[in-house]
């Protein structure tokens, strides 16, 4: 018995010994894993802790103003009400009851389940933009459900806004959606997926300016995604918990809004064309027309399918900046070239008579016609007609090379230095270029079509602008001006925009004073092609200018809109006071037909309504 006791003794040990062997083994492993949790990995686990109850949420800087010269805004901000959810809160129960409550669209309920509800990994954890400007009363509906709604909130941003709607909308451009290639282009502006950017005119050349800085701010989230405000939450918040945004800088235009008022209001009695209006002696914009034009807050904001492909396929393209992006043929605005070089180089006497009979013999086969026959004619009283005989024969004397070299001279071939809406260069034939070009190479009638401002000329608006003020002014080609200055959001000066000269063009005095003659005989001559359409009072020189439209081949229709399209283009480049200039103005009427009965009269229109418009100006600074 004694035996059998020892050996239920010594199971009983060995037992008891396999037991404690156990017990301190787990117990050791869950110190080395306590120690683990607590020291290896104890940082990172609170890290994970506090992200589910603290968020940092991006605040967006407003966006800088853009102003007219006289601080009339032109682009601000308004509140928009955009809608955020948190997916780890946000469930298919919370979804269902977002559809159920808002009417929303089909792209609207793909987008929150593709982008929300479908949300993996650290994602889920984010504030993520689910509804982008929505109505005010839609906000009002979600506030007063949001207890049904976790992990939702309505956060107020600014979005842009136009106040003067279609007014100078090249000049300020329109905002749209980043894409990859903004992403990739611009990749020092730290874009995010959604953010919106500058898409053309001042908003885009001016983005980094108009951009302001982004900030943030840390808050502290309950279960259900709510964020808390009281002292017990605080005490959780990093520091600095917050980091105010940084408005952008505003931008200040040349543009006086009274000016292109005026301008457009005269435009709008065609359908297509372009002015500006610029200062003889410091080659600011006063004002800056395409038509048509388009409404940057259509564009700005939730633009559809088929209205952002009506816009941009219509045949009138109201999207293209006809100013800066058009290129046209001139017409007989641009005899001042051939007339500035048979001067300067002495290869025509101002006395020096020639016979119009209303055509341009050349060759035994070939003639030129001219509107009608002029009888004799000198340099002057061909200015006065415009007539195209006595420049078939003053080109022939000059070369196209020689009158090439004056037209760049006058800014014509290459940018203005704008800097702009992607500005074109235009363009001014070679006889190297013609023989470069065609089989059968250079022939002297490409000489006497460029003498008129057709063949292969191509000159942008504002080009002619300027050339017409170095006119006006006797000589100085400036570099137009559209920005006048920057200024930080609260006023405080960044940059000035000052007066920049191109060149110096070194002609003879009586050159310059025997264009601004023949210039205001076109308007004041009662054999002016300008005369029947001038305005008594106003001292304006200028030249007509009725381009043929070449490259239509007529279809055979008789309908309103075949007959536009083959109608001439009517142009009017001319400035005021002629004894003083102090503004040039230059039309454009796309297919308006002939310039004295289109181009004319809208100029006029402009002219008188610059200077009643200064005088009431004048009268209120009294």
């Amino acid at each position: 018995m004694s035996r059998l006791i020892v050996n239920d003794d010594s199971e009983f040990s060995r037992k008891y010994r396999y037991a404690l062997i156990f017990v301190v083994s787990i117990f050791l492993i869950l110190v080395g894993r306590l120690v683990q949790l607590q020291i290896v990995y104890g940082n990172q686990y609170r890290v994970l802790s506090k992200n589910n109850f603290l968020q940092k949420r991006t605040e967006e800087a407003p966006r800088g103003l853009i102003l007219d010269a006289n601080g009339k805004i032109l682009a601000r901000n308004r509140v928009a009400y955009n809608v955020f959810v948190i997916p780890q809160f946000f469930k298919k129960k919370a979804y269902d009851f977002l559809v159920n409550l808002l009417e929303l669209s089909q792209t609207e309920i793909e987008y929150i389940k593709q982008k929300i509800m479908l949300a993996e990994g650290r994602k889920r954890t984010f504030s993520l933009l689910a509804l982008r400007d929505i109505p005010k009363e839609w906000a009002l509906i979600l506030e007063s459900n949001k207890d049904s709604l976790p992990g939702l909130e309505i956060v107020p941003q600014e979005k842009r806004f136009y106040p003067q709607s279609m007014l100078a909308s090249h000049i300020i451009g329109f905002m749209g959606e980043i894409s990859a290639e903004d992403k990739q282009n611009f990749p020092e502006m730290n874009y995010r997926d959604q953010d919106w950017r500058g898409k053309s005119g001042t908003e885009f050349q001016f983005e980094s300016n108009l951009r302001g800085k982004r900030g943030y701010r840390w808050r502290v989230l309950d279960a259900r995604g709510r964020a808390q405000h009281d002292k017990d939450a605080a005490r959780w918040l990093p520091d600095p918990w917050k980091k105010d945004p940084v408005p952008g800088n505003n931008i200040y235009l040349t543009i006086d809004s009274d000016y292109q008022n005026i301008v457009e209001h005269a435009m709008s009695r065609y359908i297509s064309g372009a002015a500006v209006m610029v200062e003889v002696k410091t080659g600011r914009i006063l004002a800056y027309s395409s038509k048509p034009a388009f409404d940057p807050n259509e564009l700005s904001g939730k633009l559809t399918p088929s209205r952002a492909n009506e816009l941009y396929s219509s045949p009138l393209h109201p999207m293209l900046d006809k100013v800066l992006q058009g290129t046209y043929f001139p017409g007989s605005t641009y005899k001042i070239i051939p007339a500035v070089a048979a001067m300067e180089e002495k290869l025509i006497d101002f006395e020096e008579f020639h016979l119009c009979k209303g055509w341009y013999e050349y060759g035994r086969n070939s003639s030129f016609a001219c509107s009608h026959a002029h009888g004799l004619m000198n340099l002057e009283t061909a200015i006065i007609s415009s007539c195209n005989v006595f420049f078939f024969m003053l080109s022939e004397r000059v070369g196209m090379d020689r009158m090439a070299r004056y037209a760049r001279l006058f800014g014509f071939g290459s940018p203005t230095g704008i800097h702009f809406n992607f500005e074109k260069s235009g363009f001014i034939p070679t006889k190297q270029w013609y023989a470069q070009k065609f089989q059968e190479g250079f022939r002297i009638g490409h000489t006497l079509n460029s003498a008129i401002g057709q063949g292969n000329v191509k000159v942008t608006v504002l080009q002619l602008a300027m050339a017409y003020a170095a006119i006006a002014n006797h000589g100085t080609l400036y570099e137009p001006q559209l920005i006048e200055r920057i200024t930080t959001w609260d006023g405080n000066p960044v940059k000035d925009f000052k007066v920049k000269v191109k060149r110096k063009l070194g002609f003879k005095p009586e050159t310059w004073d025997f264009l601004i003659k023949s210039l205001a005989g076109v308007v004041d001559d009662p054999s002016g092609t300008a005369y029947k359409a001038r305005t008594p009072g106003l001292k304006v020189a200028g030249k007509t200018g009725t381009a043929q439209v070449r490259g239509m081949k007529k279809d055979g229709s008789d309908t309103r809109e075949s007959k536009w399209r083959f109608q001439d283009h009517a142009w009017f480049a001319g400035f005021a006071p002629y004894d003083d200039p102090e503004i040039v103005v230059v039309v454009l009427v796309e297919h308006g037909g002939f310039a004295a009965k289109a181009a004319v009269p809208l100029t006029m229109k402009i002219f008188e309504g610059y200077f009643n418009s200064k005088a009431i100006k004048k009268g209120r600074n009294k």
